[in-house]
C-alpha cells in the first residue's frame, strides 16, 4: 500500500505547476452556504406536497375444520374451501401519497388502498381530510384520489421521466413505518429497470435513496423540486432498505392524470411479443438481443393496418429504444388514443420506419357476464365471452375468442382450484363456444359426473368430480 501512496505522491509534484494554477481558483469559504451543502430549501418546497395516508378494510378469515384454512399456501393450491366460519375483522394500513393538482388531487400506489373501505390523507401541517377514490388501477399500481379541503394546496409538478440519467440526484419523501414524513437522499441506480414483478408495466426507476415500508405511494424528486417518480417497492430479504429501491416513472403518472378519472383505457396495437435472445438475436443477423420480436398479429388491428408483419423486431418507438417487450408495454401504455407512434423495427436484416396508429381495443363480443351459482362444479366463478377488449383487462396475450373466467368467490370453483384468467375449453367433453352455452350445461342439475377442460398459462387442464354438490 506504501508503494502506491508514494506513486500518487510523486505525480502530483511532477504535475505541481497545474496543481499550483488551480489552487489560485480556490479562495477561503466566506459565508456558511459555502461551508455547508443542504437540502434544507429543496425539502422546504417539496414536502408539503408530500401526504400520509391511513386506510381501513374489512378482511374476511374463514376458520373451519382444518388448523391450515387461513394458510396462504393451503388457500393456493384448494381456494376457500366451502366450509367453516366466515368472520370479518378490521384491518388498517399506511402509506405516503402525492399532492399532483392544487384542487386536492392526490397520486399514490393502487395496493395502498386496494380493497380499502376508508381512506384518510393527512396533511404535511397534520389536518386530517376523508379522501375519494378517483382511479384505481392494478395493471400501473397506481391510484388517484381527491380530497376537498377548501382552498389550493401545494403540489408538485411531474417531469419527464425521460430526462432522468443514472447518477442524478434524488431525494425519497415518505411516511415509513408510520413514523412521519421523512426525507432520505440517493442517486438514480438504474433506469427501465424490468423483471421486479411489482405490476403489469415493468419498468421502473432504480434508486439507492432508502425507502422503507410506509413510504409507497410517496414521492422521488428530482434537484429542480420536480416529481420524478413514485416510490413503490424495495428489495429486501429483512423488510429493511438494503439500497434498492423501485418508482414508477412519472411519465407514467402523466397518463392517470390525463385519465380524468374513471375507467383507463389504453392503446392496443393487436400483437402478441417475446423478449429476444441471445440464439434468436444471432439468427437474425442482430449484433445484441435487444428489442420485441413479434410472434403474432391480429388480422385487422392497429400493428396489422400499419404493416407489422411476425417476425418484425421492434426497436424503438418515438426514439425511445426498446430493450424488451417490458419497456414495449411501457411505451405504448404512455400514448394517447388516437396518436400516431413511429416504430423503428428490423425485418430481414433491414431497419425500417412505421408509423402506428393508437386505437382502443374493441369489444367485438358482448361479454355477457355469468355469475354461475347453484348445484354444478363452477359456482363461485363469474364467465365471459373474450374480446381484444377484455383480453387487453385481463392482460391476456393472443386470445381471441371463447370463454374465460373473469373472477372467483368461492364457491366449487374456488375449492377446485380455478383461478382468474382460465379459458373454459370443454364441459364435459362438449366444446365451449359461448358464456350462454356454458350456464346452460352447467345447470344440468342431474349429472353427476364433471370433466371441465382449462387451458392456463397455455397448458391445458382437465378437472374430475365424481358425486351430488
Amino acid at each position: 500500500m506504501q508503494k502506491i501512496f508514494y506513486i500518487i505522491i510523486s505525480l502530483v509534484v511532477f504535475m505541481s505547476p497545474l496543481a499550483n494554477a488551480n489552487a489560485q481558483l480556490k479562495q477561503v469559504p466566506t459565508s456558511k452556504e459555502q461551508v455547508v451543502f443542504s437540502y434544507a430549501p429543496l425539502v422546504k418546497k417539496v414536502s408539503p406536497a408530500v401526504v400520509n395516508i391511513y386506510t381501513k378494510k374489512k378482511v374476511k378469515v374463514q376458520s373451519g375444520f382444518s388448523p391450515f384454512m387461513n394458510d396462504p399456501l393451503f388457500q393456493n393450491f384448494f381456494g376457500n374451501a366451502p366450509g367453516g366460519i366466515v368472520t370479518e375483522r378490521v384491518e388498517n394500513s399506511l402509506g405516503s401519497g402525492v399532492i399532483v393538482k392544487d384542487e386536492g388531487l392526490i397520486v399514490t400506489n393502487n395496493h395502498v388502498i386496494n380493497g380499502s373501505t376508508d381512506v384518510r390523507v393527512v396533511l404535511q401541517d397534520k389536518r386530517e381530510f376523508d379522501a375519494k377514490i378517483i382511479v384505481a388501477d392494478s395493471k400501473t399500481d397506481l391510484a388517484l384520489l381527491k380530497i376537498d379541503a377548501g382552498e389550493k394546496l401545494p403540489y408538485l409538478e411531474a417531469m419527464d421521466s425521460d430526462r432522468l440519467e443514472v447518477g442524478d440526484m434524488v431525494l425519497a419523501i415518505g411516511n415509513p413505518f408510520g413514523v412521519g414524513q421523512t426525507v432520505t437522499s440517493g442517486i438514480v441506480s438504474a433506469l427501465a429497470r424490468t423483471s421486479a414483478g411489482l405490476s403489469d408495466y415493468e419498468v421502473y426507476i432504480q434508486t439507492d435513496a432508502a425507502i422503507n415500508p410506509g413510504n409507497s405511494g410517496g414521492a422521488l424528486v428530482n434537484m429542480d423540486g420536480k416529481l420524478a417518480g413514485i416510490n413503490t417497492a424495495i428489495f429486501s430479504k429483512s423488510g429493511g432498505s438494503h439500497g434498492i429501491g423501485f418508482a414508477i416513472p412519472a411519465n407514467m403518472v402523466t397518463t392517470i392524470l390525463n385519465s380524468k378519472g374513471g375507467k383507463i383505457v389504453r392503446p392496443w396495437l393487436g400483437i402478441t411479443t417475446q423478449n429476444m435472445t441471445a440464439d434468436i438475436a444471432t439468427s437474425l443477423g442482430l449484433k445484441a438481443p435487444k428489442g420485441a420480436l413479434l410472434a403474432a398479429v391480429t388480422k385487422g388491428g392497429p400493428a396489422d393496418k400499419a404493416g407489422l408483419k411476425v417476425g418484425d423486431v421492434i426497436t424503438a418507438v418515438n426514439n425511445h429504444d426498446i430493450e424488451d417487450e417490458h419497456s414495449l408495454s411501457f411505451r405504448i401504455a404512455t400514448l394517447e388514443i388516437g396518436s400516431e407512434a413511429k416504430f423503428k423495427i428490423l425485418r430481414a436484416s433491414a431497419e425500417k420506419e412505421i408509423s402506428v396508429k393508437m386505437e382502443a381495443a374493441p369489444e367485438t363480443t358482448m361479454r355477457d357476464l355469468h355469475k354461475l351459482s347453484g348445484h354444478n362444479i363452477l359456482s363461485g366463478a363469474t364467465i365471459a365471452n373474450i374480446s381484444p377488449a377484455l383480453a387487453d383487462e385481463l392482460d391476456i396475450h393472443g386470445i381471441e375468442k371463447g370463454v374465460i373466467i373473469t373472477e372467483v368467490l368461492g364457491g366449487n370453483a374456488a375449492a377446485l382450484g380455478v383461478q382468474k384468467g382460465d379459458l373454459l375449453r370443454q364441459i364435459n367433453g362438449v366444446e365451449i363456444t359461448s358464456a350462454k352455452q356454458a350456464e346452460q350445461l352447467l345447470s344440468k342439475q342431474k349429472i353427476s359426473k364433471w370433466q371441465i377442460t382449462l387451458q392456463r398459462a397455455g397448458q391445458l387442464l382437465n378437472l374430475m368430480y365424481s358425486g351430488k354438490f
